[in-house]
C-alpha cells in the first residue's frame, strides 16, 4: 500500500484502465445469457487498495482477485470477480471512483479500503465518512456489500484505535453488509517478526505473498459465499 501512494492521485489513468477491466468481466459475463457458453452468471466487483489491485506480485494470477474467483469457483460458484483495486488509494480515492465503477453495474461489490488511510494517519471520522458514502451509493443502487477492514495500529494511541476499529461493524450492520474485520487475519496470527521468513509476505511485511494470499483468500471465500447468497434473495 505505502509505496503506491501518488498513483491514486495522479489523474484517471488508474480508473480507466479498471473500467476496461470492467466492461471486459461484463462481457464475460454476458455470454451466460446469451449464444456463448456460459462462464459466468453473478460478477463481482473488489473495490480496493494494492492488496486487492496485487502489489509486489510476480505472477498477476497470484492476486486476490484471481485467487478469489478461482476458490469460489471450486466450491461450485460461476462468478466473475472484477479486479477495482488501485494501488495507494484511500477509502477517499474509493468514493470518488465508485460511480465510474457502477457502470455497467456488478451483481455485488466487495469494499476493503482503509489500509492506507491508516498508513497517513488520516482522521478516523474521515474514513467512516467514506465507506459510508461508498456503502449509501450500493444500498441506493440495491447492490449487496462486503466491507473488509484492517485494525489500526497501536502507534496512533488508544482513542485513534478504538474510533478507526469501530467503523467496520458500525457500517456493516448500518447497511446490511457482510463484515471482515481484518481482511489479513489469516496472516497477523502469526508474530510479524516470522512472517517474510514464513514466506506469507513480501519483504516489506505489508503485502502478502502469494502464499499469503491463498490463506487470505481461504478465510474471505466463506464470507463472499455469504454475499452470494445475498445476491441470489434478491433476484
Amino acid at each position: 500500500m505505502r509505496h503506491c501512494l501518488s498513483f491514486a492521485s495522479k489523474g484517471y489513468g488508474p480508473v480507466l484502465g479498471i473500467r476496461k477491466r470492467l466492461a471486459a468481466g461484463f462481457i464475460v459475463a454476458g455470454l451466460a445469457f446469451g449464444a456463448g457458453p456460459a462462464l459466468a452468471e453473478v460478477s463481482i466487483l473488489a473495490l480496493g487498495d494494492s492488496l486487492t489491485q496485487g502489489y509486489g506480485l510476480d505472477n498477476p494470477e497470484d492476486g486476490l482477485v484471481p485467487q478469489l474467483q478461482g476458490w469460489l469457483r471450486d466450491h461450485g460458484q460461476d462468478v466473475s470477480v472484477i479486479n477495482g483495486g488501485v494501488s495507494g488509494d484511500t477509502t477517499a480515492g474509493g468514493l470518488s471512483r465508485i460511480d465510474w465503477l457502477l457502470s455497467p453495474q456488478p451483481d455485488a461489490v466487495i469494499v476493503a479500503l482503509g489500509g492506507n488511510d491508516l498508513l497517513r494517519g488520516l482522521p478516523p471520522y474521515q474514513a467512516r465518512d467514506n465507506l459510508d458514502g461508498i456503502l449509501a451509493k450500493l444500498q441506493a443502487k440495491g447492490i449487496p456489500a462486503l466491507l473488509a477492514g484492517l485494525p489500526a495500529p497501536g502507534n496512533f494511541g488508544p482513542d485513534y484505535q478504538k474510533e478507526f476499529d469501530a467503523i467496520y461493524p458500525d457500517l456493516a450492520q448500518k447497511y446490511g453488509a457482510v463484515l471482515v474485520p481484518n481482511l489479513l487475519a489469516p496472516i497477523m496470527e502469526t508474530p510479524i517478526e516470522e512472517r517474510a521468513s514464513t514466506d506469507l509476505m513480501q519483504p516489506d511485511n505489508i503485502h502478502p505473498s502469494p502464499e499469503g494470499v491463498k490463506k487470505v483468500v481461504a478465510a474471505l471465500g466463506p464470507k463472499v459465499l455469504e454475499l452470494l447468497a445475498k445476491v441470489k434473495a434478491g433476484s
